[in-house]
């Protein structure tokens, strides 16, 4: 990259060497292992799809009584499902185990409460052992799958009136003691819509699938008094998981004994290199317009931080926020809405600046008013997020005008965000595709489909095209369903493409720095495709083992998330050998590196990479354990650890890389960088070892031990044991919070200080200079050294090239 305008290459001085398009500078056989993966992964997808749609708990068109009084009917469910999602409910409580941990599990609290009716009342009746009767009573399936109806006990109608009666309590309560807002809902017709959403899961939850013996939800949520236990698949399934485990690592270490010198961030030795200064690297508009999207993303990294810190202090002070009712203005629900949000927005809004940064450096150019898109689109996001904030709590504080409104509505945990806005998220997210394909355009004509610029440009359309998919599921679409489809988004979209963009960016950023080759760094993406494509793709019905799928979306879902766990294993062996190439590198070079803290960010994504997602993944990912665990602390322990430690942690380590060019050397504060980086690991390691890993451990034990229904309860939650355990966390939250001080200061210098742009083009992929004054001859071909600094670093055949002849050295004056 030059310091003005005028970069020459060693190419552009030879019009007879000027490109043809580039081959392929690795195996064929690469490609078509991840073709392979990906085709055999979405084909097994397309099938569990399918068999979501054809036999997934059934929904009712009419629930009667014996006599055949209507009960509830489809329409009430579906406006049950709407009352729970636009007020937040699914970020206060659960649904058959999705959604927030403070409230209970709907489904395993009607079915308590229903089972506990139904005893009485057949106890009452003069029944002789009521408790087999009510196991045998609730059991039996009454649906007509031809007529769609389905037939409630005198027992069981009786139950759901009783229930609806609690319901109309709780929610019509005048105080914030449950940690919602005064009476939240009051109107009788939805509170008998949202019963008979509850009341529909619970049925299924405990009635027997068609020629099966155990219910719709593989016999979740674990309740004796329906006779709902493990079943064989459950037991079963958790060994497959760990036999698939240990194979996949036995495989995985075999072949990195193997062929440990030819994969991996293993490189033959290069030449001495000067790594090129901030200061005297020029940037471009649109280059400095990202210090824009930084500071944003800085600031609402911020709220987000902040947010928790107090849905965290709901758990441990439930009606007082020292002393103040926070809940009249922010109740738990919207406090968790907006910190799940912001904590998506941040992380994405990083990852799009970065991207934007790079594409200058990857084709060599910039485009004309380039910068003016950039711009543009971070008025978008800016919308976004606005449009959100505000439209989630006019969903919460649930106004009638706004009742059923595209910009109001609240949607799916983790899709909260009202349809309107999210529709406008995904134009923005092709939108920046486009910005990037328009930057890096002339790059991609001349190179092979399957070389770093495509790959770069393949691993981001990825983000929009799977993001999209979260659109099929809206408030009114069948539960299993929309299960379905919004972990394509939570899963497939955070857990398997953005990682590919991550590896991406990392690996093109190393290029760039000259620390590994071309062709490693091509191998390395490739393997993290196929690694987290095994497992990741369908493994993403491990969230589906209860949601009223087949039991089929519970054995392939167990059996290749397990396999999930191999690629953070390599990654963490390879995590050493990606250190010690820096550190070589880094030897060799007379000129300092610059980007210290951006590389020890990338270390911690790779040490939060094994534990917060592998570890902590896999404990909750059996599904024996999932049985008892599903929406406890230990999911929040893994979502912490995952989603702030892996992208939450690479979002900050990119914005320092760019802003490291951004800001003048003079200004740049290296000591806040090291600040910053060491709170926020201090304060998320506090976070997870001190509070949420004990506190999910001590709520699997009483889960197993007493019954998830009582495991779920305000009242466990607030016992004197967790209470402490959760004011323990304070430390690290103000830890956590003030590591994040320094990096809204350093992205404010980007703003207030970034160098003025200078260049519109310049030497493509390059950060750095060869020191010594010798040509060598790549193996496949071409590494032009130049006494002035200009290296070509790809490791191309010579038919890249219009001549035959191998190029000479540089002409004099030929570098930028």
């Amino acid at each position: 990259m030059g310091t003005g305008g005028q970069a020459v290459s060693l190419i552009d001085s030879n019009p007879d060497l000027r490109p043809n398009k580039a081959e392929l500078v690795i195996s064929k056989g690469w490609v078509q292992g991840v073709a392979l993966v990906l085709v055999f992964g979405f084909f097994v997808m397309g099938f569990l799809a399918y068999r979501t749609y054809s036999d997934s708990m059934p929904l009712p068109t009419r629930v009667t009584s014996e006599t055949g009084e209507e009960v509830f009917t489809e329409a009430d469910i579906t406006s049950g499902q709407e009352i729970f999602l636009s007020r937040g409910l699914q970020q206060y409580g659960s649904i058959v185990g999705h959604g927030a941990y403070l409230g209970p599990d709907y489904t395993a609290e009607y079915l308590r409460l229903a089972s506990e009716h139904v005893i009485q009342s057949l106890t009452d009746q003069g029944v002789q052992d009521p408790a087999r009767a009510t196991v045998e009573l609730m059991r039996t399936n009454r649906y007509d799958p031809a007529s769609g109806v389905l037939v409630f006990t005198p027992e069981q109608v009786s139950a759901f009136e009783e229930i609806r009666d609690y319901y109309a309590d709780f929610f019509g309560t005048d105080t914030t003691e449950h940690g919602l807002l005064p009476s939240v809902i009051t109107d009788p017709d939805q509170i008998h819509d949202l019963t008979a959403f509850f009341g529909w899961t619970a049925w299924a939850a405990s009635t027997d699938r068609p020629n099966q013996d155990y219910s719709y939800t593989n016999n979740w949520p674990p309740e004796p008094r329906v006779d709902n236990q493990p079943t064989a698949d459950i037991l079963v399934w958790s060994a497959m998981s760990l036999i698939a485990l240990l194979a996949g690592l036995g495989a995985l270490f075999a072949i990195y004994g193997r062929w440990s010198k030819k994969i991996g961030w293993h490189s033959s030795e290069v030449p001495s290199l000067a790594f090129k200064q901030p200061g005297q690297v020029g940037i471009t508009k649109a280059q400095k317009a990202t210090a824009w999207f930084f500071l944003v993303v800085s600031l609402l990294f911020l709220a987000q931080a902040t947010l928790g810190g107090a849905v965290e202090h709901y758990r441990a002070e439930l009606s007082s926020f020292f002393g103040l009712d926070l809940a009249q203005l922010l109740p738990f629900n919207l406090a968790r809405t907006w910190h799940v949000q912001l904590s998506l927005l941040w992380t994405a809004a990083a990852f799009l600046a970065i991207a934007i940064f790079l594409a200058p450096i990857i084709s060599g150019r910039e485009p004309r008013r380039q910068h003016w898109l950039a711009y543009g689109l971070l008025g978008a996001l800016a919308v976004v997020v606005l449009g959100t904030v505000v439209g989630t709590a006019i969903s919460t504080f649930g106004p009638e005008w706004a009742r059923g409104s595209i910009f109001f509505d609240q949607q799916w945990e983790y899709l909260d965000l009202p349809r309107f806005w999210q529709i406008l998220l995904v134009v923005g997210l092709f939108l920046w595709i486009i910005i990037i394909y328009r930057a890096i355009r002339s790059r991609l004509r001349s190179e092979s489909k399957f070389n770093m610029p495509w790959l770069f440009f393949y691993a981001g359309l990825a983000i929009p095209a799977f993001y999209a998919v979260g659109l099929l599921a809206t408030n009114d679409t069948h539960l299993t369903v929309a299960e379905f489809w919004r972990f394509w988004v939570v899963h497939l979209w955070v857990e398997d493409f953005l990682e590919l963009f991550t590896t991406v960016m990392v690996a093109y950023i190393f290029v760039m720095l000259g620390v590994v080759r071309r062709k490693i760094a091509i191998q390395i993406i490739f393997m993290d495709v196929i690694l987290y494509s095994v497992g990741g793709v369908i493994g993403t019905m491990h969230h589906l083992y209860f949601s009223g799928t087949p039991v089929e979306h519970m054995a392939l879902g167990a059996f290749f998330s397990a396999l999930e766990v191999i690629p953070l294993t390599f990654l963490t062996v390879e995590a050493w050998t990606f250190l010690q190439l820096g550190a070589r590198q880094e030897s060799r070079s007379s000129a300092p590196f610059p980007h210290r803290w951006a590389v020890m960010f990338l270390v911690a994504v790779g040490f939060w990479n094994f534990v917060g997602a592998g570890v902590f993944g896999f404990l909750i990912n059996l599904p024996i354990v999932s049985y008892y665990q599903i929406g406890t602390a230990l999911t929040a322990n893994h979502a912490h650890g995952s989603m702030m430690g892996v992208y939450g942690m690479m979002a900050v380590g990119m914005a320092l890389f760019a802003l490291r060019y951004i800001i003048p050397p003079q200004r740049w504060p290296e000591k806040l960088a090291r600040f910053s980086f060491w709170c926020l690991n201090i304060g998320l390691a506090w976070m997870v070892f001190a509070t949420l890993l004990p506190l999910g451990v001590l709520q699997l034990w009483h889960s197993v031990n007493e019954g998830y229904f009582e495991a779920r309860t305000l009242g466990y939650i607030a016992t004197p044991g967790n209470v402490i355990l959760e004011w323990l966390r304070m430390p690290g939250d103000v830890v956590f919070i003030a590591g994040i001080l320094p990096f809204v200061w350093i992205a404010w210098l980007g703003v207030r200080h970034g160098i003025k742009p200078t260049v519109t083009t310049m030497e493509p992929e390059t950060l750095f200079v060869i020191e010594h004054e010798e040509a060598r001859e790549d193996r496949t071909g071409l590494v032009g050294v130049s006494t002035t600094g200009t290296v070509a670093t790809d490791e191309l055949p010579p038919s890249r090239y219009a001549s035959d002849r191998r190029p000479p050295e540089d002409p004099p004056g030929a570098g930028s």
